[in-house]
């Protein structure tokens, strides 16, 4: 159910709860059971003490089923691991007489030694931010690069269609001007100039 391999702050603090748990689950007496079924009670007083135990364990063992999914929803052990280990580097670190920029004293307010921890994160931060944003932007430079070659490209290729169709327009001009009467009479008659020969 619960880890016990935890800090020592987690196990007093997980050894107190599991007592307050215990308590709250039993401190409805068997007394406090008997007034409110007394004939129950009176018939069978050995099933009415093992009934009595076993909702005290139920409630017990339903209320460690809750605490222990709220533990693992809000992660309560590391978070107290976490606390633990801090104090433990605090102490250490006054036994060795040794002041950091976020250290508390009396006369430090607590902007200014929020403001020792969080600004060269923000900055450290920022810098990643702007390398990032330095990445983006060559390869936003590239893009724009290939895409301006690409619509040149298309430009260009618009440009010979173009010109092709004006030729095919021009071909298909003088093609319509031609005299089709007379280029089919002299089909005709190279047929039948021809014809001869190829029959012999």
């Amino acid at each position: 159910m619960f880890n016990q391999s935890g800090s020592r702050r987690w196990t007093h603090f997980h050894s107190a709860l599991q007592l307050a748990v215990q308590r709250s689950a039993h401190k409805w007496t068997f007394e406090d059971f008997a007034e409110c079924f007394p004939t129950y009670v009176e018939e069978d007083r050995n099933g009415a003490s093992a009934t009595f135990n076993s909702i005290a364990d139920y409630i017990e063992a339903q209320n460690f089923r809750d605490l222990d999914k709220l533990f693992k929803d809000y992660n309560v052990q590391e978070n107290i691991d976490t606390l633990h280990r801090l104090v433990l580097e605090a102490k250490d670190r006054k036994a060795r007489g040794e002041t950091r920029k976020d250290s508390w004293n009396v006369s430090l307010k607590p902007q200014t030694a929020v403001s020792a921890r969080t600004i060269p994160i923000l900055k450290s931060e920022m810098q990643r931010l702007q390398e990032t944003l330095a990445t983006v932007q060559e390869e936003n430079r590239q893009l724009q690069s290939e895409m301006e070659e690409h619509v040149a490209g298309e430009h260009l290729a618009y440009q010979r269609a173009s010109e092709l169709l004006d030729k095919v327009a021009t071909i298909h001009r003088e093609w319509v001007q031609l005299p089709m009467e007379d280029m089919v009479a002299w089909g005709i008659q190279t047929t039948e100039l021809l014809s001869p020969s190829m029959r012999s």
